[in-house]
């Protein structure tokens, strides 16, 4: 009988706990990683989150998974459904590894578009600079921006001063769709003077032209500031000249073109969401609105190489017109080079592409090129 007894636990010892919880008729779910699935909360303590997902052991959130979703969690509690993604359906301590990432960004979206509604503080923590503002880590471990425009006199509006730094702010765009979240500081440390500037902006009427001082030079564009008028006091607005906006011809770089106390002339275009964009080349009329009357085919025009390329030689014949010889027509010893004066005549135009094709006047067969 003794023998029996030990055949019989030897017998018991092999089945796995799959095999046991069955015969307690216990039903298991195959999970698979990345499956999603619905949980049920059986405990949080130590910095973890277990949910019963219906496999061997409750599915757990921990370590980084729950560093991310800490905000979220603290408004869970035991026996809430929530939606779980299986990260390990078993690891070498044989537990289920867990994310409720997805849970909570839906909860988190809608927790922003509410502060957005209310106008609710929202405390984030400036962790790196970009494009002229402070990228920012918020509740839920989301992502989002203060522009340079939206920091106050407390930081002397620079990003850089904010570095590192817990910022009280108010939530000012919220876009799920474009994963875009826009904060402001100012909102919250000069309320009174956000407001009399939103008044100010919408007396303003696109097309305006002003007189303005160079704030930042950034490789994207400058930061400029204006003076307007405030029911007869005078009120510092701040806006943004895209390097786009600078001139007709292409910019590279503005550092070399601009520098901060600059004093310059600019034009309104913009004031939509209450952000002020401006524009230099707008102060001068697009050289492409009458290019077809001033540049007819077959006319012959001298210009200056102004770069090489692969395809060809791109030639420039006025300020913001630029004409393209085509590397086929650059043989039988034509020898260009940038800075060159070259007589060419116009083979076509595409007005709506911004594109003018080129050829070489020839004398006697021979090319007619100025140095």
């Amino acid at each position: 009988m003794a023998k029996k007894d030990k055949k019989i636990k030897k017998s018991d010892a092999a089945l796995t706990m799959a095999d046991l919880l069955k015969l307690e008729g216990v039903e298991l779910t195959g999970l698979k990683k990345g499956q999603e699935v619905k949980g049920k909360i059986t405990s949080i303590k130590n910095k973890a989150i277990f949910i019963d997902v219906g496999g061997k052991t409750d599915a757990v959130v921990t370590g980084k998974e729950f560093e991310f979703v800490k905000d979220y969690v603290a408004d869970l509690k035991v026996n809430d459904e929530i939606e779980v993604q299986i990260k390990t359906p078993e690891n070498d301590k044989g537990q289920i590894l867990a994310s409720i990432r997805g849970a909570a960004s839906g909860y988190g979206w809608n927790y922003f578009k509410e502060k957005e509604k209310s106008g609710g503080e929202v405390t984030v923590f400036a962790k790196e600079l970009n494009r002229g503002g402070a990228v920012v880590v918020a509740p839920f471990g989301f992502f989002g921006f203060i522009p340079g425009s939206q920091i106050g006199s407390k930081y002397d509006g620079d990003p850089d001063k904010m570095m590192g730094k817990k910022i009280k702010t108010k939530v000012l765009e919220v876009d799920q769709a474009k994963n875009r979240l826009v904060f402001s500081e100012r909102l919250v440390s000069e309320p009174d003077k956000v407001g009399e500037e939103v008044g100010a902006i919408e007396n303003l009427e696109v097309g305006d032209i002003f007189d303005a001082e160079i704030m930042r030079v950034e490789p994207f564009g400058v930061f400029v500031r204006v003076n307007c008028d405030n029911k007869g006091a005078p009120l510092n607005l701040e806006g943004l000249v895209h390097i786009s906006e600078i001139s007709w011809e292409k910019v590279n770089e503005l550092s070399s073109m601009f520098k901060s106390k600059d004093k310059i002339k600019i034009k309104l275009i913009n004031k939509d969401d209450g952000r002020l964009q401006f524009s230099i080349k707008r102060l001068s009329d697009d050289p492409w609105m009458t290019i077809e009357d001033k540049y007819p085919k077959d006319k012959e025009v001298s210009g200056e190489v102004v770069r090489l390329a692969n395809f060809g030689a791109l030639v420039k014949l006025e300020t913001g017109v630029e004409g393209l010889i085509h590397i086929s027509k650059l043989t039988g010893g034509v020898n260009l080079k940038e800075g060159d004066k070259v007589q060419v005549y116009i083979e076509s135009i595409d007005v709506q592409k911004r594109k003018i094709s080129l050829g070489i006047v020839e004398t006697n067969k021979k090319n007619v090129i100025y140095k």
